[in-house]
């Protein structure tokens, strides 16, 4: 090859790594709101500092409002249990519980990414079982499963996330292990830091492409964030997480109480109850139904 053919060649290269370099700069810097979730535009939003909104639903009435509020990402979660099924605590959700709830909120939307809970029981076994489990969630709508626990769980996370199954993991104060931590309590704090981090890491080496980090101090969250590539979602965990979720009932003002961390963006517990309270009464009293709201033949 001749000395000019070389530098035309190097040349030509040089300027196609300047385009791709360009292109990727400005996908960083850019965010462009998707008509449809996907697990690439979660690493897209934190790479652009865009925080990502998720919510908790369980049915086809409140997953459908959720999205067009605009919601990004709807999880699924075991909290179904406390919220809806009077458990008081996640421990007894079965997968059909989780099956039946996952399905309705993916009848009821088209926009948000839709991640399910493993229950407790469910994939702590094997990877195997994980796998098994998983699939059963996947194939009634869910785009991505989550799963509780650190490095014990790598085994599992990889052969999820190898077999076209996308992971959430979930580190922190990891509700299914409320009996061992001793209720909910805050984690990371003192030598738990590095062991956090630690498995943070090992969470996004096997594969993981969200981490949700409950009840963690705010500095340890903000380290963890900046350490992953992946984005991670706090609840009870600062403001310097790639985005935020809350359970619904909770953000709505469903029951009088609510964790020190939630933000009550309206009582709908109070107005339903007025509206039941209303309803009783014009019931009892014979003003409903009247003339305006049914039509005698």
């Amino acid at each position: 090859m001749s000395d000019r053919k070389y530098s035309r060649m190097m040349c030509d290269k040089t300027k196609f790594h300047h385009i791709i370099e360009s292109m990727s700069e400005s996908s960083d810097s850019e965010f462009v709101e998707p008509r449809v979730w996907r697990v690439q535009h979660l690493a897209q939003a934190k790479r652009a500092g865009r925080k990502i909104t998720m919510l908790t639903s369980y049915d086809a009435i409140t997953a459908p409002i959720f999205e067009d509020a605009g919601v990004d990402t709807i999880l699924v979660g075991d909290s179904y249990g406390n919220v809806c099924l009077g458990h008081k605590s996640t421990l007894p959700v079965t997968l059909e519980d989780m099956e039946r709830a996952t399905a309705a909120v993916a009848r009821s939307t088209t926009r948000p990414l839709i991640i399910a809970d493993l229950p407790f029981g469910t994939y702590e076994g094997s990877p195997t079982q994980a796998f098994e489990s998983a699939a059963r969630l996947m194939k009634v709508g869910a785009n991505a499963v989550k799963l509780e626990g650190g490095e014990a769980r790598v085994a599992s996370v990889s052969l999820l996330s190898s077999s076209g199954i996308p992971v959430v993991g979930h580190l922190g104060f990891t509700p299914q292990s409320e009996n061992t931590l001793g209720g909910p309590r805050i984690q990371g704090r003192g030598s738990e830091r590095e062991r956090l981090l630690h498995n943070a890491l090992a969470l996004q080496e096997a594969g993981a492409c969200l981490l949700v980090l409950e009840l963690t101090p705010a500095d340890v969250a903000a380290e963890i964030t900046e350490a992953l590539d992946i984005p991670t979602i706090g609840i009870g965990a600062g403001p310097h997480t790639s985005g935020q979720v809350l359970v619904w009932s909770d953000m709505a003002g469903m029951t009088d109480w609510t964790p020190r961390f939630v933000r009550r963006f309206a009582e709908l517990g109070s107005e339903l109850h007025n509206a039941a309270s209303d309803y009783c009464e014009a019931v009892k009293t014979g003003s409903f139904p009247d003339s305006n709201h049914y039509h005698a033949k």
